[in-house]
């Protein structure tokens, strides 16, 4: 089964395009890396004296993320799937059967820790979303008071901090691995990037 990889700075598209992609792919499997956060004491605790660390790879389970991924290309009947609550902060894990017929099925890893896992870049299609620093921090914005909780003041301090780690951080992805950057507000360019995505499931 191949693999999508979907990464990006916050506010960047790409659980839009995600959610895009597995319509056109029919029977695709999503995976989102901000479901797979710590809950422990630990992390709260770190939280405390570090305020961005839920914007560092630390603060994901890594191995919980693996395993889904594993059972997954093992093609096994029951899948565990972490869940994260932004509200409550709580993490928990739910079993899903797995419908593994159709030609056009995608793994599809999106997240900003999507190309920060142990997995084999060189055999994924890698694609990262990009846009105006204005138009991810107002989707941010958006979002983040809409659905985690969180006041404008805060959704500003997080997102210039979380801007710059990931920028900082995606150079060394895109210079190792064949990586696609897209615009997924350009209409145009996401339907080259679907196309071109057809023909290699084609191929395949």
């Amino acid at each position: 089964m191949k693999t999508i990889i979907i990464t990006g700075p916050s506010g960047s598209g790409k659980t839009y395009l995600s959610n895009k992609l597995s319509k056109v792919f029919e029977n695709s499997i999503v995976i989102k890396t901000d479901s797979y956060y710590r809950d422990n004491l630990f992390i709260r605790i770190l939280s405390l004296f570090k305020f961005d660390i839920y914007d560092r790879p630390l603060s994901i389970k890594k191995n919980e993320l693996m395993d889904t991924v594993d059972s997954i290309n093992n093609k096994d009947k029951l899948i565990k799937f972490s869940h994260y609550n932004f509200n409550k902060k709580e993490s928990t894990r739910s079993s899903k059967a797995i419908n593994y017929k159709g030609k056009n099925q995608l793994i599809i890893i999106e997240g900003i820790f999507s190309h920060c896992l142990e997995l084999n870049y060189k055999d994924s299609i890698n694609i990262v979303c990009k846009d105006e620093k204005e138009n991810c921090l107002r989707r941010r914005l958006r979002r983040d008071q809409l659905y985690r909780g969180r006041k404008s003041d805060e959704v500003y301090k997080k997102f210039n901090k979380s801007w710059y780690l990931f920028n900082h951080n995606i150079k060394e992805f895109i210079n190792d691995y064949e990586v696609t950057t897209i615009n997924t507000s350009d209409k145009k360019a996401s339907k080259k990037l679907i196309n071109k995505l057809k023909q290699i499931k084609k191929n395949n």
